[in-house]
């Protein structure tokens, strides 16, 4: 016998709004929202009700979904389905599979000076985002920061992802991780991986906090955790999530080592042995203020200007001046040149899958 859960999905014209009115006011908790950057659906329950509230323009009646393990075997494989009176009925995955969608290719060039909106995020977080196209939906590049800081208002939850990437780069913030022992502080330079479905909790920020976050693909779910308190009891360090360890990379216990290209040296997260080949995540800085001519073949190469300055020159472009906070998609064979380095240049680096 399969498991089979219903919800009513309703349209709404202010889905922050109704967060609030259904939370608060009503009681409901929420148990899913998507995507964290800018939220557009969000599932709360209560009162044996589960509600899919869908941001959009008003019209028309909902939609009843039946979520349940192999959807064709409700409706003799039908899946979308109308009622005599008019009731739209679809019946959808319980636990849909992560699905990753083939990246299209571009050269990306996003700068801090250029003023991008800053969009709230789930959990009053600020949003800013790196990649825009998304290259196809295959990833989400996000700077986030945390107006003022103090608590979070965040609870245990996971995402349903491919990988996922945390890195701090400015100020200070204080998490806890499922298995892997009590609340730490995430300091400036360092960085951790969010296996798949790991629960995890953000507690408490530093009033300048802002962090980079790397996620694969782009729209995944994020799902609260009611029942699980953290930290848990057990600490293990060498539990897998769908074959990826939890890594927190911390940047004054590392060493510098010599780069695939010549005349870089890089700081190795070990990121890309944890996750077996996953993603490679790396701190890169030049040897010498010499241009370098970068050509790869990976399917995703993207970089963030942590400190320092360059410029970033494609074929048939101008050169384009970076600065820290900026960023850059580099497709595969297409050759660029970093120029004009700065003594202080280092960019975090992050291939997938890794080289």
């Amino acid at each position: 016998m399969q498991n089979i859960r219903a919800e009513v999905e309703l349209p709404t014209a202010d889905l922050q709004g109704d967060i609030g009115f259904f939370t608060k006011t009503l009681g409901f908790r929420m148990e899913q929202i998507f995507p964290a950057d800018d939220p557009a659906v969000v599932t709360l329950q209560g009162y044996g009700l589960r509600l899919r509230l869908n941001r959009g323009p008003l019209g028309g009646a909902g939609t009843v979904r039946l979520l349940c393990d192999d959807p064709v075997l409700i409706a003799g494989g039908d899946t979308s389905l109308t009622s005599p009176g008019g009731i739209a009925v679809e019946i959808a995955p319980l636990d849909p599979p992560v699905v990753m969608p083939p990246v299209t290719q571009e050269f990306v060039v996003r700068r801090l000076a250029d003023q991008a909106p800053w969009v709230v995020g789930r959990a009053g977080m600020q949003y800013r985002d790196l990649i825009p196209s998304r290259l196809g939906g295959s990833i989400i590049a996000s700077h986030i920061r945390i107006p003022d800081g103090g608590p979070v208002p965040d609870m245990v939850h996971y995402h349903s992802i491919g990988f996922q990437l945390i890195y701090c780069y400015q100020g200070w913030v204080d998490l806890v991780y499922e298995d892997q022992g009590p609340p730490f502080r995430l300091h400036a330079g360092c960085c951790v991986i969010q296996p798949p479905e790991i629960r995890h909790r953000v507690l408490y920020a530093s009033s300048d906090l802002e962090v980079i976050e790397i996620g694969v693909p782009a729209d995944h779910i994020t799902t609260i955790d009611h029942t699980l308190e953290l930290p848990t009891d057990h600490h293990r360090p060498d539990r897998r999530w769908d074959g990826q360890r939890f890594v927190h990379f911390q940047n004054d216990q590392a060493d510098w080592a010599a780069g695939r290209i010549d005349g870089f040296t890089v700081q190795d997260t070990t990121i890309a042995e944890n996750t077996g080949g996953v993603a490679d995540v790396l701190v890169v800085r030049p040897n010498a203020a010499t241009d370098a001519r970068i050509l790869h073949d990976e399917p995703i190469h993207f970089s963030f200007v942590l400190s320092g300055s360059m410029t970033l020159q494609a074929p048939q472009q101008d050169a384009v001046a970076l600065s820290p906070g900026d960023a850059f998609v580099i497709p595969p064979g297409l050759a660029v040149v970093y120029g004009a380095m700065s003594d202080d240049l280092t960019l975090l680096q992050v291939t997938l899958p890794a080289a």
